[in-house]
């Protein structure tokens, strides 16, 4: 009997709210039933992206009242899709919400994501598992990145060694080693979306560059390129993981001071070929004999970035996830609806080999619907 979970959750891009109705057959993942996203209000969309990128002070009555609106974000993302889809809320087992991370710090094992799971609850009468990073945390992992175990549990089966690739405001890769055994990994590259989109904002006052035809008109600063990628996080051993509050345009000014010299569309692709050889770099290093490239993430409509990583590695099929059947945009979300239902089944949704943590953990904090009396 197949089983219906909600998934939730809004990346480090903090461009909207991912929605989808996942099913289930047992623990196997059988496929979306139904995809939704939601929009921030421009004025909490816009206050987010700044407390991730420039960690200003909060007043505790701001911190409180910024929780509580991305928890009725969500929720309102949840009733969108149950209204759209048809789909009966009690037809829902649990809903798994990731919320909005406006802080990330994996060594010093600190992480905070806004988004009050009770807010969901109160709203959809669905039981709603939140709070997935910080068992890892706490057990001496990074927290991140979660959704390489999903990847696991729904790739591997093609065989080949391959690499699923997440191109959000930050990028990360999942290493699924095929037959060879080696044991699956996982770790935050570097930049991706995040640092092309502030730059488009700033240069042109658009959120992000579409389909990368900004970064197209510029050729790469090699000069550039080099001093970004010289920074020392590039180096470091997994497990690792980041945050769009270390790779921002201050970031980029402090490593290459002339940059207000330079023309804008060079400087756009200078940051999407720092994307692209930094991922590029991890999966040679990672996984020579991978056969192929999965992407996914908003960057997997970016037609320039996947040619410039199609450059990289030439002797790589470079796709997206919809040659898997499955679209680029809801993996994320698919993911924190597969780990909700580990949470509820008791079952693990770490991957120690990816996070650093001692051991397996099933992830989340479960707010429940109802109580009995």
């Amino acid at each position: 009997m197949s089983e219906h979970y909600l998934g939730l959750i809004s990346g480090t891009s903090a461009d909207g709210i991912d929605a989808v109705i996942a099913e289930f057959e047992a623990d196997r993942f059988v496929g979306l039933k139904a995809t939704h996203q939601h929009h921030y209000a421009p004025e909490l969309r816009a206050r987010l992206l700044q407390l991730s990128i420039d960690q200003p002070e909060l007043s505790m009555r701001e911190f409180c009242a910024l929780d509580a609106a991305v928890g009725d974000a969500f929720a309102d993302a949840a009733l969108a899709i149950l209204a759209a889809s048809g789909v009966d809320a009690g037809a829902i087992t649990a809903i798994g919400s990731h919320g909005q991370t406006v802080f990330h710090d994996g060594p010093a094992r600190l992480t905070l994501q806004f988004g009050d799971a009770n807010r969901i609850v109160a709203a959809t009468g669905i039981a709603t598992i939140a709070d997935f990073r910080r068992i890892d945390l706490a057990l001496g992992g990074q927290g991140a990145p979660l959704v390489p175990a999903f990847h696991q549990a729904v790739f591997s089966k093609f065989g080949e060694a391959r690499c699923v690739l997440n191109l959000g405001g930050i990028a990360n890769i999942t290493v699924l080693p095929g037959a060879s055994g080696r044991p699956v990994r996982g770790f935050d590259t570097g930049p991706a979306n995040g640092l092309i989109d502030e730059w488009m904002q700033v240069q042109r006052g658009q959120p992000f560059d579409a389909n990368g035809s900004f970064a197209a008109s510029g050729q790469p600063i090699a000069a550039l390129v080099d001093a970004l990628l010289g920074d020392p996080y590039f180096a470091l051993p997994a497990p690792k993981s980041t945050g769009r509050d270390y790779f921002r345009l201050d970031w980029v000014r402090r490593r290459f001071p002339g940059l207000a010299l330079l023309a804008p569309h060079d400087v756009q692709a200078s940051l999407a070929a720092v994307t692209a050889r930094s991922v590029a770099d991890s999966i040679r290093a990672e996984i020579p004999d991978a056969a192929r490239v999965m992407v996914c993430g908003g960057g997997a409509r970016n037609g320039e970035l996947m040619r410039l990583l199609q450059a990289e590695l030439p002797s790589v099929v470079v796709e997206t996830t919809d040659a898997a059947g499955l679209a680029p945009e809801w993996i994320e979300a698919a993911a924190f609806a597969w780990l909700a239902m580990r949470r509820v089944n008791g079952l693990s949704g770490n991957l120690p080999a990816v996070t650093g943590a001692r051991r397996f953990a099933a992830l989340g904090s479960m707010v429940l619907a109802r109580a009995s009396h």
